[in-house]
């Protein structure tokens, strides 16, 4: 099988694994729709509030005749509510690991235990704050990298036929590379390696990565979508960071014991 087949097996593998362990896909549905709410309502303010806003941002554009200024003003506002989806779909994944890094490090190591062969789980042995503010630090680095990407490719859409054609496909690939990273980056972080070294172990295998993070980029445009996906996302991650490092994976003579007794939660 290619590593397209290959990534987008993780997925499936991810989303299976927790719908076995439901515990776990509960809790994981909280940060996913707590980021939900509050981009729904970052989102429907922009939405009421973004011709005012462009307007204060053009003064210079008072006194021109119509229909020049309201073309203008228009083309500006859906610029912005534009930029501002590709902003979110983009940064969903990093806000939601961020509020549930509990809850992810919890169920990324449970699943490093069920396909251990010995049962364990890597840990990084590093205080809860401390973890909050590497990942906080290593999501805005790949926020920044994105939203040069995206600048690049908003600004190639202007293109006669390939900004319609090849371009949403290249945003695509893109950003499923970004969440990609973001989501290898629980198990990795717990394994003490740093966002470059990350970067490199995904360029690697640049089709796994796209046969994982490009059918999940496009589900991600959903909202409700994204957030029912996260906890198997996570899951399938987790199974591909231990591919990127060649970890041994076998099967845990313990998995059934385990889901027969709950396998709760205990994210702090």
């Amino acid at each position: 099988m290619s590593d397209l087949g290959v990534g987008f097996g993780y997925l499936v593998q991810g989303q299976r694994w927790v719908a076995r362990h439901g515990k776990q896909f509960g809790f994981g549905l909280i940060p996913g729709l707590i980021t939900l709410v509050l981009y729904a309502a970052a989102l429907t303010a922009l939405a009421l509030w973004g011709t005012d806003f462009v307007a204060w941002a053009t003064p210079f554009a008072d006194e021109w005749s119509s229909p020049w200024l309201g073309l203008f003003r228009g083309f500006l506002t859906a610029v912005l509510f534009a930029l501002a989806l590709l902003l979110a779909v983009v940064t969903f994944t990093a806000v939601t690991l961020l509020i549930g890094q509990p809850f992810y490090e919890n169920l990324s190591e449970k699943v490093d235990r069920d396909v251990s062969p010995d049962g364990t789980a890597p840990e990084s042995g590093l205080p809860l704050w401390r973890e909050l503010l590497i990942s906080a630090r290593d999501s805005l680095r790949i926020v920044v990298r994105a939203a040069v990407w995206g600048v690049l490719l908003f600004g190639l859409g202007f293109i006669p036929f390939v900004g319609q054609t090849v371009v949403p496909v290249i945003g695509f690939i893109v950003t499923g590379f970004f969440l990609t990273e973001e989501l290898t980056g629980v198990a990795l972080q717990r394994r003490r390696v740093e966002l470059r070294e990350r970067l490199t172990l995904l360029r690697s295998r640049k089709t796994l990565v796209w046969g994982f993070g490009t059918p999940l980029a496009l589900a991600f445009v959903v909202p409700f979508v994204a957030v029912f996906l996260m906890p198997g996302a996570v899951a399938g991650a987790t199974l591909m960071a231990r591919d990127l490092l060649g970890e041994q994976t076998g099967e845990n003579e313990n998995e059934d014991e385990n889901q027969a007794q709950g396998d709760s939660v205990t994210p702090w």
